[in-house]
């Protein structure tokens, strides 16, 4: 941001002294002529200054380029932030082609300079790991903020998260969302994972509140259909008391309508911590749900590795590892995992409470990360980080390298125990902090609930949301 400064409209100042009235025409008569040299030079002139040496044409020329160089440079520096691109395509980048009026994607040339990226973008890797990026301002803007850390999938919104309706999907926008997409090697088919709204319940039993769910998802599935986007992920949601089984159909049902009304675009269920009666902890239910869509190849599971562990399924030991993924298989079926969410967990084993943690701070440990990104089985399918950043995207750009340097590692290397003990220690006192929480509300179960706001439900109360997830 910047400001542009202000000025008086007619520079008028203090009048002349009345002791001295010849003086004042004279004044007048050089005022003119400074005005008409040039209209930049300052008003406080010293003494010296006004009795100066006419300006020559040359010397106005020269200001009027400096003046022009000057603007243009702070045109560069407030474009510079969010221009980007790919170390393979820096040397050869070209300027993305554009009929917005409005916003664009900057032109991938604008941002070679190396400083300007946070991490190298690996070309054709076996993992598509990247992170949860912003979309503020133009959709086609997640794209380069993908790019500075380096991520070879993303995740996003589509629109707002904590709203019911939403302005249009800009046409312009989109056109230049899959022309970018194109230029860096971006398959919108199956690198991209937007997120559902937090707000979407498809488990509702109130018919009006439902309906105003399905609306939402519907125009969420038919904007990822402009951008050419193939998969899309939600929360299943909550009971909210009601039957388990009767939400679970319900839910199916409104997948059911939503693919009918529709084309191609996978819906993507997300598997949940379990708090309260949201569903989608246990694989039974993930289960149910797709045996109520008709169309399988419109239905998908996004196995999160927090809320995996927060509802009991324990990744963070080899043996743990191959049992909970023995068990998806048995029970939900390989196939239809089609995308991870890369988190670790502030809480411990079972606690049913969604806290995201950073890579290797939490109680998953890095160990069970590089369970993940070795497991051949899971290679192509996006990776996406939804941890911490304070608003720094570095830190992403940092835990996709991290991941990434864990392919091919045994975990007996000396390197790889001093990094995890490194980020455990970093850990500690969040890990502490939130157990001491865990323990203050067993001790006393009853001030949660006389915490929640006046006019809340449990489904919209939740960590963070209706649908239970603190991203």
């Amino acid at each position: 941001m910047y400001k542009e400064s202000s000025h008086d409209s007619d520079g008028s100042g203090s009048g002349a002294s009345e002791k001295k009235p010849a003086p004042r025409p004279r004044r007048k008569r050089r005022q003119s002529q400074s005005q008409s040299q040039s209209q930049s030079q300052s008003q406080s002139q010293s003494k010296n200054q006004r009795s100066a040496p006419k300006s020559t044409p040359e010397k106005k020329r020269k200001q009027t380029h400096s003046d022009s160089d000057s603007g243009a440079t702070a045109k560069k520096r407030r474009t510079a932030s969010i221009a980007t691109t790919t170390a393979t395509t820096a040397a050869t980048a070209t300027a993305t082609a554009t009929t917005s009026k409005k916003r664009a994607l900057p032109a991938s040339s604008a941002a070679s300079k190396a400083n300007e990226m946070l991490a190298t973008r690996l070309a054709n890797p076996r993992l598509l790991i990247g992170a949860h990026v912003s979309a503020a301002k133009g959709i086609q803007n997640a794209i380069a903020n993908s790019l500075l850390i380096g991520g070879n999938s993303f995740a996003l919104f589509l629109k707002s998260q904590r709203r019911w309706v939403s302005p249009a999907l800009d046409a312009s926008d989109a056109g230049i969302f899959r022309a970018a997409c194109a230029e860096h090697n971006y398959d919108p088919a199956t690198q991209i994972l937007p997120h559902a709204s937090y707000l979407i319940n498809l488990a509702q039993h109130d018919r009006a509140k439902a309906e105003q769910a399905y609306g939402c998802l519907l125009d969420d599935l038919k904007r990822c259909e402009a951008l050419g986007i193939g998969l899309y992920n939600l929360h299943p949601g909550s009971t909210l008391g009601e039957p388990r089984d009767e939400a679970l159909g319900r839910i199916s049902a409104a997948l059911n309508r939503a693919h009918a009304e529709t084309k191609k675009v996978k819906t993507v269920i997300e598997n949940m911590a379990g708090a309260g009666n949201i569903v989608g902890s246990a694989f039974e239910d993930l289960r149910d749900i797709i045996s109520g869509v008709t169309d399988k190849s419109r239905v998908g599971v996004c196995l999160d590795t927090c809320h995996l562990f927060a509802a009991g399924h324990d990744i963070s030991t080899a043996e743990g590892y191959a049992d909970v993924m023995r068990k998806f298989d048995g029970i939900v079926g390989r196939q239809y995992l089609c995308a991870l969410h890369l988190n670790d967990s502030k809480a411990p084993l079972g606690s049913r409470r969604d806290l995201h943690s950073n890579i290797g701070q939490g109680y998953l440990g890095l160990e069970a990360f590089r369970f993940i990104v070795n497991d051949e089985r899971l290679h192509g399918l996006p990776m996406v980080l939804e941890t911490p950043t304070a608003g720094d995207p570095k830190v992403w750009a940092d835990e996709i390298k991290l991941l990434e340097s864990l392919v091919g590692m045994t975990g007996e290397e000396d390197e790889l125990k001093t990094l995890a003990e490194k980020l455990q220690a970093r850990g500690r006192s969040e890990r502490k902090r939130i157990l001491d929480v865990e323990k203050g509300e067993r001790k006393k179960p009853t001030k949660r609930v006389a915490r929640r706001k006046k006019g809340k439900t449990e489904e919209e109360e939740g960590d963070s949301d209706g649908s239970g997830c603190s991203h």
